[in-house]
């Protein structure tokens, strides 16, 4: 069993303010397991009994519209929890969660995450700070769907790949969406979404190898 308190997660999410007692109270109550490419680790309207620290990999947090469409709202990687917002408001998770790569996640009880909230105000300062951000991207997010253009949203969205999950060794962007997956970011149709990425490559913005994206020139981009 790894321990705790030298998990790189802990550094970077609200565990940051546990004692080291506690830490070992965390070792021992948690869970272990990987998360395979494509699997869910939770759906929209479940009850998730705990949280879950994702330790390697990267999942889309996505929401169903009534017609059926997949809304990618974010993405989440290494060194993040998910489920604390649902957990103190005792709801179901209102979006689901999915592997894009193979992951490794723990999963932490609900009963021993509520004993650290009440007796660890740092702990619960922490928790309350995260869920106020993620708050506030929702209301970024809610004006960039509303103000700007689909063009607009995809020239940001790919920066945003770039910037946050880097580039491999031949400059391609290392994490790679489905023609699909990138058009459920930006809110758009599937098609719209290949015609722009025909445009940006023609344009010289970028460089489309099968499934590889490549920036060639993110100054351009940034201006669109």
């Amino acid at each position: 069993m790894s321990k705790c308190e030298q998990c790189i997660v802990r550094e970077f999410s609200s565990l940051k303010a546990l004692k080291k007692d506690e830490l070992l109270r965390l070792a021992d109550c948690k869970s272990s397991y990987t998360i395979k490419k494509g699997e869910p680790i939770f759906t929209e309207g479940e009850n998730v009994q705990g949280i879950f620290c994702i330790k390697d990999g990267v999942c889309k947090m996505t929401k169903l519209s009534p017609n059926g469409n997949e809304q990618i709202v974010k993405l989440i990687t290494k060194g993040e929890l998910l489920g604390q917002r649902s957990m103190i408001s005792e709801e179901p998770v209102n979006l689901s969660a999915v592997a894009l790569d193979d992951m490794q996640v723990c999963f932490i009880p609900k009963a021993e995450v509520m004993k650290f909230f009440n007796e660890n105000n740092g702990f619960s300062m922490n928790v309350m700070r995260t869920i106020c951000g993620d708050l506030k991207e929702a209301d970024d997010h809610l004006v960039t769907m509303a103000q700007k253009s689909v063009k607009q949203r995809l020239a940001e969205t790919l920066i945003y790949l770039h910037d946050t999950f880097g580039i491999n060794e031949d400059k391609s962007l290392k994490i790679k969406l489905s023609r699909e997956e990138l058009a459920g970011m930006i809110g758009t149709a599937t098609e719209s979404c290949i015609r722009l990425l025909s445009e940006f490559n023609k344009s010289g913005l970028i460089e489309l190898s099968g499934k590889k994206i490549t920036l060639t020139n993110t100054e351009k981009l940034k201006k669109v």
